[in-house]
């Protein structure tokens, strides 16, 4: 009798165990039998959820049962795929996917329309779905350390962008679609593959920060020389041999820089043709005058 209770015992607790799918450790771990709403912050101006360095291998599925999330950072994990899911998210303001495995984005992306911050830097994507370009809010974007090589032509509809970090990424160029973008006060695309710099750099008549150092640019246009709000110009580590005439009107570059955040010209680690090397020792003022006197006398 003793044992045969046993035995149902046993069975009933078996089929409790049952029930239910197991939750993935780290899942089990970041909710320890509290309602997943109990890990939203509420602050003054956003509601919003931090599953940093969790070591999530995929989105916990009680994420998309929580759509007044505002700010959301999935970063420095092992994310390999973001589900379709992610577009019931839709008053997402600022989202943080850096720092995982992504080969790809999902084409719902495009249904953030509140979206004004995306961060999908270090991550292994090859390409970005055309259906960002639907995100009119976005404002500020870094798609740095990838292996992208092109952007889609719909990106010139980010009317509202102004901070663009395409750094250490297989761009051979710069994508026209990027001058299209007239509001950008940053773009870094340095340690990618650029050879030159188009004319149609002149269309972007905010650029305040201009990096791209580490390529292979062997002259700058002569356009790049209108951008006078131009305060810092980092071409640092490229296979410049002569520098536009005009280069003396960028009046807001304050000095020759050597601190990688100080404002003002990087040139440093370019072959120059003499007397450059020497004129360049000299500061800023000596360089533009000399540029300036060059042009004047011929």
């Amino acid at each position: 009798m003793g044992s045969e209770h046993s035995k149902n015992e046993g069975r009933s607790s078996m089929v409790f165990l049952r029930k239910g799918p197991k939750l993935p450790a780290w899942e089990d771990a970041l909710l320890s039998g509290k309602e997943p709403k109990s890990l939203l912050k509420r602050g003054l101006r956003y509601v919003s959820l931090s599953l940093i360095m969790k070591g999530m291998t995929s989105t916990p599925d009680f994420l998309w049962g929580l759509p007044e999330v505002q700010k959301l950072n999935l970063s420095r994990n092992q994310l390999v795929v973001i589900p379709p899911s992610l577009g019931k998210l839709d008053r997402l303001v600022v989202l943080n996917l850096g720092g995982n495995c992504l080969k790809c984005l999902p084409k719902e992306i495009g249904l953030l329309r509140n979206l004004k911050v995306l961060f999908v830097n270090m991550n292994c994507l090859r390409e970005v779905p055309a259906e960002l370009s639907l995100c009119r809010k976005l404002e500020v974007l870094s798609l740095s350390h990838n292996s992208i090589s092109q952007l889609p032509f719909s990106f010139s509809d980010l009317t509202s962008l102004r901070k663009l970090n395409l750094s250490n990424n297989c761009f051979a160029q710069i994508p026209l679609c990027v001058f299209a973008l007239r509001t950008l006060d940053f773009l870094h695309l340095g340690s990618n593959r650029l050879e030159n710099i188009a004319e149609s750099v002149q269309y972007l008549v905010n650029l305040q920060i201009f990096i791209v150092e580490n390529n292979n640019i062997r002259s700058l246009p002569r356009s790049l020389c209108f951008i006078t709000t131009l305060e810092l110009l980092n071409v640092d580590y490229n296979a410049i041999q002569t520098l536009p005439d005009d280069l003396y009107l960028l009046r807001r570059l304050p000095r020759i820089a050597w601190n990688p955040m100080d404002k003002g010209l990087h040139i440093a680690h370019n072959p120059l043709s003499r007397p450059l090397p020497e004129v360049v020792e000299g500061g800023l003022d000596v360089l533009f005058n000399y540029l300036k006197e060059k042009k004047e006398h011929g």
